[in-house]
């Protein structure tokens, strides 16, 4: 299949008019299959999804009115997942083109047709169907994520003035800087802030600032046009445009290049961009989050980010505190974490012993609620009875001597320097890479990695 640019069904009564369709279609690189009725056309849709459907509007019933084709359209656009239509027909009008536009057809041909316009509109309606699709599973994914109410667990004193400004500022449009150690939680306090705003109706749509490199921040940010760059085949709807209405949440932004932030500035400035490849500005209304672990300050006293930037994002600034400054937040941490992986695990396990629980509020925790999350749902996956025993969490610092290297697998290695990396700084994933010389995206990836 990858190596078809879409699937197209065409349907028509004569034999020559769907030989010579698809002898077009394959020519360009497209999967096709044709048939000759209403009935194949159902049929085939029942059993296999197409990109789109080309159709005749007349068939045996009559050959002027196009009756056949309309009532056929009506039945395809009741499917769940129907194809794009583009209907054609030798005795076509305006009236009939227009009904058939009316309907739901995406596009209108008339016999005898022009290959290049053919070939175009099958292009173009198989990109757009496709970024339609990209879309509703967003969509989807986001429905999903309003649909459950955001998981902050913040019964610590230190945390209290965390929840005073999601209830403060959450309902407000201001931007708001999420900052704090890696693995604190940012991204539950942004989702947070969108449940609580005006906005919450609408897409929180989250952007790893981090894993994107600097050659593709325009097209992931703003979209791009088909023929914008190489390998640029289709249209893509940015991520801006996705969050329509609703917030944006940039994670990591300290990662922003340098070059890249003056175009960030002027969407947050004026509401205007442009696709990639485009010339057409459109305005963006959206909510903007942003968060990072870096010290943005001195980001900007190092020539690294822009301080007129910074005086965007930072309208308010909402910082947490690390998990060992909230230790009464732990137990509380550590059972949400036990029963989401016990239930993705499908086991039965129903808490911690004594054990278990000392050494969870022992434990330094230089990589925060991640670093947790990880060590509990090792502690579901080696449990072998109903509570987690410490030998279970893998908290080798807590229970003995830290191994010594050279008994350490290679990977092991990586996690300890790692770690440790993490704790000389604070917690600062940026200066860790730094002094590890790892780029930003690669030391993130082995931070996901490891569950750091």
């Amino acid at each position: 299949m990858a190596a078809h640019q879409g699937r197209i069904l065409i349907a028509d009564d004569q034999a020559d008019v769907l030989a010579a369709l698809r002898l077009l279609f394959k020519g360009e690189g497209f999967e096709t299959e044709a048939v000759q009725s209403p009935a194949a056309v159902l049929e085939s849709l029942g059993r296999r999804d197409s990109d789109v459907l080309l159709m005749d509007l007349n068939y045996t019933r009559d050959t002027t009115s196009g009756q056949e084709g309309l009532e056929l359209l009506d039945r395809v656009r009741a499917l769940d997942n129907p194809p794009a239509v583009v209907v054609m027909t030798a005795w076509g009008s305006v009236d009939l083109a227009v009904e058939a536009m009316r309907r739901g057809a995406r596009d209108f041909v008339q016999k005898p047709w022009e290959n290049a316009r053919v070939i175009a509109i099958a292009r173009n309606q198989i990109a757009l169907r496709r970024s339609e699709r990209h879309s509703e599973r967003l969509q989807a994914e986001n429905e999903i994520l309003r649909g459950a109410s955001p998981k902050l667990i913040a019964t610590s004193q230190a945390m209290q003035p965390v929840l005073e400004l999601i209830q403060r500022v959450g309902p407000s449009d201001a931007n708001v800087l999420i900052t704090g150690e890696n693995g604190t939680g940012k991204g539950v306090v942004a989702r947070a802030i969108h449940a609580v705003s005006s906005r919450s109706g609408k897409s929180l749509v989250t952007v790893n600032m981090g894993g994107i490199t600097e050659s593709l921040f325009e097209s992931e940010l703003f979209g791009h046009v088909k023929g914008a760059f190489t390998d640029a085949k289709t249209d893509r709807v940015g991520r801006i445009e996705l969050a329509e209405g609703g917030t944006l949440f940039l994670d990591e932004i300290a990662n922003l290049p340098l070059g890249q932030q003056a175009k960030l500035l002027r969407v947050l400035e004026t509401g205007e961009y442009e696709r990639v490849g485009s010339s057409r500005t459109q305005k963006a209304d959206v909510r903007l989050l942003t968060a990072t672990n870096a010290d943005l300050h001195k980001e900007v006293e190092a020539g690294r980010f822009r301080q007129d930037l910074l005086f965007r994002l930072n309208t308010i600034e909402i910082h947490l505190p690390p998990l060992r400054e909230r230790p009464e937040d732990i137990p509380l941490l550590a059972a949400q974490c036990l029963q989401e992986q016990a239930q993705r695990y499908r086991k039965s396990v129903e808490g911690f012993d004594a054990s278990a629980m000392q050494a969870l509020e022992r434990c330094p925790w230089p990589g925060n609620i991640r670093e947790l999350e990880h060590a509990v749902e090792r502690g579901v996956l080696m449990c072998s009875g109903p509570e987690i025993k410490a030998a279970d969490l893998g908290l080798r610092a807590a229970r003995e001597p830290e191994p010594r290297v050279e008994d350490l697998a290679l990977e092991d290695v990586e996690r300890l320097v790692i770690r440790k990396a993490l704790a000389r700084f604070d917690g600062s994933a940026v200066k860790a890479a730094e002094a590890l010389g790892l780029s930003r995206s690669a030391f993130y990836r082995r931070l996901e990695k490891y569950g750091l």
